[in-house]
């Protein structure tokens, strides 16, 4: 569902922006911004990894689906490239109650039984659809993309993150390591697991986890998903393939403890130096 031409994100969602150098991590506050989104997104997903794209799709070269509308985009932007859409280089799409509530459902629940996540007594947000583009994948434009994360749950008081994260492909065979090493190792507890839907599971533990190579195994992980790693991140029960994106999805919990305090130390230091 694109955005009327003057539709704007509302700004008391928003942050400022933070800096490195000519990048830089805010919302998106335009819909030609949500739509220069839309437009990374297909060139992303559809050109280079081999998304499966409908008519619709292939003939706006747009990655557009309802939940865009309820949702806040978070933008990479270079301001070498300008100062307006031309200048998307990188996005998040972030998904609280409110605007769930809106649409009437999750993105993650066509996937995953979400149900304890969504029941969790504290605000909570989904996040996917994360993209950058090819000339800016380096650890820099990742770790601004999670600043600005870190940003947005500090602002909105967060308590509890999750998603769908993907893994290239849908080979079974290719990601047997993969899999079985993100269950053996990062499973969820049982009252925050998340579970893939009957008619979509896909068993993870694809081999006997002591013959796996860890050290070689987290390294192969995509770095998104490492990155929720990092952060303390746990993985669902089931993966599920999403044969229209090419992928093999797994859902990843984070509980924002980590996060915050990140922030907070960084918020409280720059504004003590004012």
């Amino acid at each position: 569902m694109p955005l009327k031409q003057d539709e704007v994100a509302p700004p008391e969602t928003g942050f400022e922006e933070l800096r490195a150098g000519n990048l830089g991590v805010r919302l998106a506050v335009t819909a030609a911004e949500i739509d220069a989104v839309q437009a990374l997104r297909y060139r992303v997903f559809y050109q280079e990894m081999g998304a499966r794209a409908d008519a619709a799709t292939t003939l706006s070269h747009r990655d557009r689906d309802d939940f865009d509308a309820i949702a806040d985009h978070l933008l990479v932007v270079d301001h070498d490239r300008g100062e307006g859409p031309q200048s998307v280089v990188g996005t998040y799409r972030l998904i609280r109650r409110k605007g769930a509530e809106k649409l009437g459902r999750w993105y993650s629940e066509g996937e995953y039984d979400v149900s304890r996540l969504v029941a969790y007594p504290a605000p909570v947000l989904e996040l996917g659809r994360s993209c950058v583009d090819a000339a800016y994948r380096s650890r820099g434009t990742l770790q601004l993309l999670w600043d600005g994360i870190a940003a947005y749950v500090f602002r909105h008081d967060i308590a509890l993150m999750f998603g769908c994260a993907s893994l290239p492909g849908t080979d079974l065979d290719a990601l047997a390591d993969q899999l079985t090493y993100l269950r053996a190792f990062h499973l969820a507890p049982e009252e925050l697991r998340p579970r893939a839907l009957p008619e979509r599971f896909v068993e993870m533990r694809r081999k006997d986890p002591e013959t796996i190579d860890k050290r070689a195994t987290l390294a192969a992980l995509p770095p998104l998903v490492k990155g929720y790693l990092r952060l303390g991140g746990f993985v669902g029960d089931g993966a599920v393939l999403d044969e229209q994106f090419n992928t093999t999805d797994v859902s990843v919990v984070v509980k924002t403890e980590l996060v915050t305090q990140k922030y907070r130390k960084h918020y409280e230091r720059k504004h003590a130096d004012r």
